[in-house]
């Protein structure tokens, strides 16, 4: 069962319950041990919630479907922002979303980030009130995280993101994002 908690920012993500290193994470590539280095570990990569693939690849690009801010020990960062979360909710919110990409990426790769070429972009979704104006700077956890994992060469990418009257299960943020891998699946 799934439950539900306000976002908040989170913790040292490699002591989270429910968040696993893989064994390519134990052993792997460039981006693993900068994910070991930064002390980050990527939850395991969720299946579809309804009728839908959870990425979809055509040549080298990667569709990534939207990612909920949904922790490993299965549950979400809920909340609405100008309403009962705060910004530094929502940045952890929206990183958390950035995880579950990665861990989305690590799928459509293979296992092994370091076929990632570039995150070309990122198309966010904020649970927002009326008058909340400060879409960008939630999403910035998500942007952030993205460019410290992969570095600034392939994370840097373009992006929207815009605020929604609701989302998902109630979830702070959403978050989807379109890839560039090298070779063969």
């Amino acid at each position: 069962s799934t439950s539900t908690r306000t976002a908040a920012p989170l913790p040292h993500l490699s002591q989270r319950s429910g968040i696993i290193r893989t064994r390519d994470a134990m052993s792997g590539g460039v981006i693993d041990k900068r994910l070991a280095e930064i002390g980050i570990a990527i939850p395991p990569s969720a299946a579809p919630a309804a009728n839908y693939v959870p990425f979809r690849r055509l040549g080298s690009t990667v569709y990534i479907s939207g990612q909920i801010a949904k922790c490993g020990d299965g549950s979400l960062l809920t909340g609405k922002l100008g309403a009962n979360c705060d910004l530094d909710a929502g940045r952890a919110a929206a990183r958390q979303c950035a995880l579950n990409l990665i861990g989305q990426m690590r799928e459509a790769c293979g296992g092994d980030l370091d076929r990632v070429k570039a995150i070309v972009e990122v198309k966010a979704f904020v649970n927002a009130t009326e008058d909340f104006t400060q879409h960008p700077q939630v999403v910035n956890g998500c942007s952030d995280l993205l460019v410290e994992v992969f570095g600034a060469e392939v994370g840097a990418h373009s992006r929207f993101a815009v605020g929604c009257s609701s989302l998902p299960l109630g979830v702070a943020v959403e978050v989807g994002a379109v890839i560039e891998i090298h070779g063969e699946p």
